[in-house]
């Protein structure tokens, strides 16, 4: 069966906090579990500073490397919030302020809306905003940009307005193979020759330790169900050829 093309997000992720380790980010996870739900598989991570050349060059590689591109942080009020300045910029395009995130902030604040506020009601021209169910200003989309809230609760909320506009592909299928009591080493040639008989499945071999014992979690990826089923019983047979036991099949999550 010839294998799909797969769709491919890429995330970047902005702000001085996250490299300095004051913040910890799991807005990375969230959107890659998001979007395998979609069948679209987040194929890069990446980290810049509140820098706007770092940011421009970042926005204008991921984004014409990759279907999609979702960033996160950046759009708040301060002068460190630069996300959408930067976007802007590597469109080509100007800033302006949206009439409704003005009307929206202005019934919140009674009418008093300070420079610092106004910032947040900036969009790139061309861009659409991006729905914010949980609180503040929305976030916006221009191209195959998403730009995103860095607080974890609001970028999930911003998320599902995201979804439905994606064009996905093909979910990804996982199942584990749990092996205990044998380490990567003794697995490692009948994984890898398994491995390099599906070359369009993904196989990988993540160990583990517990009180109980050791062992590896063996995982099948791919989009094909029938190839990713009989592959997981060719690893089983291969390792028991090899004298590995302690074999348990467990379904896991993509």
């Amino acid at each position: 069966m010839a294998s799909q093309q797969p769709v491919t997000a890429a995330v970047l992720i902005i702000g001085d906090e996250i490299l300095s380790g004051r913040t910890q980010d799991i807005n990375l996870s969230a959107i890659a579990k998001y979007l395998g739900t979609y069948g679209i598989d987040l194929a890069e991570g990446r980290i810049v500073p509140d820098d706007e050349d770092e940011i421009v060059a970042a926005v204008n590689h991921l984004r014409a490397k990759y279907d999609y591109l979702i960033t996160t942080g950046g759009i708040g009020p301060t002068h460190d919030d630069i996300t959408a300045d930067c976007v802007a910029k590597a469109f080509g395009v100007t800033l302006y302020e949206h009439p409704e995130i003005i009307a929206m902030m202005q019934a919140r604040w009674q009418g008093e809306l300070n420079a610092a506020r106004r910032r947040m009601a900036r969009v790139p021209e061309g861009g659409s905003l991006v729905k914010n169910p949980v609180q503040g200003p929305p976030g916006f989309q221009i191209g195959n940009v998403f730009v995103l809230a860095g607080v974890p609760s609001i970028m999930r909320g911003m998320l599902e307005d995201v979804g439905p506009r994606l064009k996905g592909g093909a979910v990804v299928i996982a199942r584990t193979l749990r092996v205990d009591g044998s380490g990567e080493g003794a697995i490692a040639a009948p994984l890898e020759a398994v491995a390099l008989a599906h070359p369009d499945l993904s196989l990988g071999s993540y160990p583990f330790f517990s009180n109980a014992g050791y062992g590896s979690n063996l995982v099948v990826r791919g989009r094909d169900g029938a190839e990713v089923e009989a592959t997981m019983i060719e690893l089983a047979a291969t390792l028991r050829e090899a004298g590995i036991t302690g074999l348990t099949e467990i379904d896991a999550p993509a």
